[in-house]
């Protein structure tokens, strides 16, 4: 008998909701969750937590206020187009950015009170039988779920690459003072310089916002310099502090999440929308899937279909959108005719936040917006 039913490789909120998933799916579930640092712990991020991902946790027993508590809801979105189209309207839900000290450490007691085990341990490798999988320090499971994010350990040992040039990207994120922004008010601020690039403020409510620059790696790398210089650029206002570089793999690049008794969710299986660079709503939604199918019969069977079923169809559409998006017109007709039309606006804040879809409204609004600049 393997020494637990599921090992989860990673406690971030990808691996909490697999924890979560498997114990309600299965309250007599031996689960283990294992992360390398100590909580709580920082993890670079934007911080945004869309009202989706909150509906997940709440559907697996987890009191979303109390995740959020502290937190001013955000009620607006001004999205600034790479040539300067603007739309800033009120969303249709509200959000909430939560530092992820703060988050993940909130998410983690609540998988430990539903009867996860917590161990502070460095994975470094694995090797998977017919049975079971063995880790590094001797650990054995039925099945284990890489939720060690984007430099995954668990990716690497199963032999999966990272996603090829152009659906990687790399952000710079930092602290500052919230003041010029509005109060609950996020912003997106799209350049056609190295497109497709963006920077971001999200304030948290407290006075402060997390702030940040990110754009897709191409062949010739980028430098911490290079997006300081362009989070600078977009934002003069800003004074970060706390600057740190993370990459972002992106779901254009994902690969297959099933492999035999090993599932890969979030960020390790490449779960981030390639539109905003969210991805905690595709972390708890994978991880909750993967959860209980890793104490079903036919885990990566079971954990393939789900997936499918629940993100599928969405991920198609974001896969479309972002090839549409290949040069910054399409985005700038977009922005430009979601500026005056609500139901537009809402399509795209769900399908860049969410688990939206486009539709044939949508499109036909903006290629008559881009019809009309180009004329």
């Amino acid at each position: 008998m393997a020494d637990t039913d599921v090992a989860i490789v990673g406690a971030g909120p990808a691996g909490c909701a697999a924890a979560l998933g498997a114990l309600r799916a299965r309250p007599d579930a031996r689960v283990l969750l294992i992360d390398a640092a100590a909580f709580p712990r920082d993890k670079v991020c934007g911080d945004g937590i869309a009202p989706q991902a909150l509906d997940v946790l709440a559907a697996l027993g987890v009191d979303p206020d109390g995740l959020v508590a502290s937190s001013a809801p955000i009620a607006r979105l001004r999205l600034c187009s790479p040539r300067g189209a603007v739309a800033a309207r009120t969303t249709v839900r509200t959000g909430f950015v939560v530092p992820r000290t703060v988050f993940d450490e909130r998410l983690v007691r609540a998988a430990v009170a539903a009867g996860a085990v917590l161990r502070r341990h460095s994975v470094r490798g694995l090797s998977i039988g017919d049975r079971e999988v063995v880790l590094d320090d001797g650990t054995t499971a039925g099945v284990v779920i890489g939720a060690d994010g984007a430099e995954s350990v668990v990716r690497r040992a199963i032999g999966v690459r990272a996603g090829k040039s152009g659906t990687v990207a790399l952000a710079i994120r930092g602290y500052a003072p919230a003041d010029p922004w509005p109060t609950g008010e996020q912003l997106l601020r799209m350049t056609a310089t190295n497109w497709p690039a963006y920077a971001w403020v999200f304030p948290i409510g407290d006075g402060s916002a997390n702030v940040g620059y990110g754009e897709i790696l191409r062949d010739t790398p980028l430098s911490r310099a290079h997006l300081e210089q362009r989070l600078h650029a977009l934002l003069p206002d800003a004074r970060p502090t706390e600057l740190r570089a993370h990459r972002l793999p992106l779901s254009t690049g994902r690969p297959a999440v099933a492999h035999g008794r090993v599932l890969l969710v979030g960020d390790a299986a490449a779960l981030i929308n390639p539109l905003t660079g969210e991805g905690i709503f595709y972390a708890v939604a994978s991880g909750a899937l993967a959860g209980a199918a890793a104490v079903g019969a036919e885990p990566a069977r079971t954990y393939e279909r789900a997936l499918d079923a629940r993100l599928g169809r969405h991920l198609r559409h974001t896969d479309f959108a972002a090839a549409l998006t290949r040069t910054p017109r399409l985005i700038d007709a977009a922005v430009a005719a979601a500026a005056p039309d609500q139901r537009m606006f809402d399509t795209l804040v769900d399908l860049g936040l969410g688990d939206g879809r486009l539709d044939t409204r949508s499109l036909l609004r903006t290629a008559r917006h881009l019809l009309t600049a180009y004329a």
